[in-house]
């Protein structure tokens, strides 16, 4: 990356002929040089005038900074006295909680490592993560100890009460009795590097397997500087409200940790209720709301009742994630609210959340737009066939390199070696291009592409295309087995209430307006389409339910 100073780049795209890099033309966020650095450290040596660091949007409950830190120390102090050392893997089991960036901090001071995982997901998904990661010590709530059935792990219960009402072994205190502790200051620490690991997240693995992901401190210090610079939170009193699961990326890396060192208050929502959340924004003044596209297509289609029943007028900016927005939703949002910006971002676990964001209004509207390149973050766009890296707009799959970019997959030298090549470029997995003034378009999944007689179809480009019939209000595309052509494209439809709508007229409808390799070829209907938390299609579940069939 340093060499970029010597490279001829194209000022619009951000693209250099010579090595068929994309540079990022967001202005560049110096890293810190200091190799001994953990990420708690560098989050509390930042200066800034908050006061209140997390408000709990049910009770009100809130810690102000002071608060926050005083109660990291003393809950280090407990894990350390517990035999917590560098590199254990500790379990958060948790909705989201004033108290869940506690534990992450604690446990990121001491090198120790946090792995995270899903309230929802059933014991044996959780027994086998817990085994997989190692795991030491879990701390959870007294309704989910149960999860944790199948496990002799020792637990520590995040309930805001003394003493723990269930006799159970395996319980070893509360973090309510630790947040009590006097802190030591005495106690000698492990030398932690910014190359670190810090986290391990399991990727959603909407395609297959989940896979533990390894992020470091260093990843962690750049995804907050890309933070900082892309909101610019020192001018006046800003709140943020987390509406995403703090057991993802995004949730951890951006509410439990990157708003900490802005000063930032964050808002939080143990779970999404559109009720709760727009309750949360009147009462508290929010100015930032983060959501995935669902949530603002409801906003934007029950736009009159809300206005009428909420006051959104502290309400600046919504930032969404998960997939690009259309024309459609942009402007029916940017009608109904005016005085609310639309912004977007893109990122992987794998990329600590980072990648591509749009930074205004305007950017937005380059409508299906993933962004500009995040600062200090390269792109190649890559012949999945040929390896021959591309110019702007022709399509490819994207390659990232930064410092956000992931350690490789806990114990799978496999998934790492064809994921991150040996320059430090990942591959996301994700078929983009680049245009002329450098935005990131996706396209589709490379994995989800459809092989029809040797064709690659994009699933996504018929979902796109089944959305525009008026009798079809959801619908997904995937890959059916076919002895002739290798796969064919079968879709899911959902259909649109009291619609008599026929598998023939459907097939005929795309039929007359995509070549032929593309048609679709099977239909069938369902009552929905399952996806996961941040709106993505579950595919791998469609495939399994058409398959199964067979």
């Amino acid at each position: 990356m340093a060499e970029e100073s010597t490279l001829v780049i194209d000022p619009s795209s951000g693209f250099c002929k010579s090595n068929s890099v994309f540079y990022s033309k967001r202005r560049p966020v110096a890293h810190p040089p200091n190799d001994s650095l953990d990420v708690t450290t560098f989050i509390s040596s930042r200066a800034h005038h908050g006061r209140v660091a997390f408000v709990d949007a049910s009770t009100g409950r809130h810690l102000t900074f002071a608060d926050l830190w005083r109660a990291v120390d003393s809950v280090a102090t407990c894990l350390s006295d517990m035999g917590v050392k560098k590199g254990h893997v500790i379990l958060l089991l948790s909705p989201n909680s004033i108290f869940f960036p506690v534990v992450c901090l604690a446990v990121l001071s001491l090198g120790a490592v946090i792995t995270t995982t899903n309230p929802l997901n059933t014991n044996r998904e959780i027994a086998k993560q817990i085994a997989d990661s190692k795991t030491v010590l879990a701390f959870t709530t007294l309704q989910l100890v149960p999860k944790l059935g199948g496990s002799n792990l020792r637990i520590v219960l995040l309930d805001e009460q003394s003493i723990p009402v269930v006799q159970n072994a395996r319980i070893v205190g509360t973090l309510e009795e630790m947040m009590k502790k006097q802190p030591n200051g005495t106690r000698v620490r492990d030398r932690i590097n910014q190359d670190d690991t810090a986290t391990l997240l399991y990727s959603s693995g909407t395609t297959g397997a989940s896979k533990g992901v390894l992020g470091s401190h260093k990843s962690l210090i750049a995804m907050i500087q890309i933070v900082l610079s892309r909101f610019k939170l020192d001018d006046g009193d800003h709140k943020f409200i987390c509406t995403v699961p703090m057991f993802h990326i995004y949730g951890l890396a951006v509410f439990a940790l990157s708003l900490l060192a802005s000063g930032t208050t964050v808002v939080i929502l143990s779970k999404y209720e559109m009720h709760d959340m727009l309750s949360a924004i009147a009462k508290y003044r929010v100015t930032y709301l983060p959501l995935v596209p669902p949530i603002l297509v409801a906003l934007v289609n029950n736009a009159e009742q809300i206005r009428s029943n909420y006051d959104l007028s502290s309400l600046q900016c919504v930032l969404s994630g998960g997939a690009p927005l259309g024309k459609e939703v942009i402007e029916g949002f940017v009608e109904r609210y005016p005085a609310v910006t639309v912004l977007q971002g893109y990122g992987l676990t794998e990329s600590t959340g980072v990648g591509a964001s749009t930074d205004s209004l305007e950017e937005s509207r380059r409508y299906g737009t993933a962004g500009l390149l995040s600062p200090g973050m390269e792109a190649k766009i890559v012949d999945p066939e040929t390896r021959e890296a591309l110019p702007a707009n022709r399509t490819g799959e994207l390659w990232l390199r930064g410092h956000s970019i992931m350690r490789g997959y806990f114990h799978n030298e496999e998934a790492t070696a064809t994921t991150l090549d040996s320059d430090g470029w990942l591959k996301t997995g994700d078929i983009c291009y680049i245009d002329d003034d450098g935005f990131i378009f996706v396209v589709d999944r490379l994995k989800e592409l459809i092989k029809y007689k040797g064709y690659q179809v994009p699933p996504a480009e018929l979902e796109a295309l089944l959305l525009t019939h008026p009798d079809i209000s959801d619908a997904a595309v995937i890959p059916y087995p076919d002895k002739e052509a290798g796969q064919c494209p079968m879709a899911y439809v959902v259909r649109k209430a009291g619609s008599n709508l026929s598998e023939a007229s459907i097939m005929e409808f795309v039929a007359g307006q995509v070549a032929p390799y593309k048609r679709i070829r099977r239909v069938a209907f369902i009552a929905s389409i399952p996806k996961n938390p941040s709106g993505k299609i579950l595919r791998k579940d469609l495939i399994q339910l058409a398959t199964s069939k067979l």
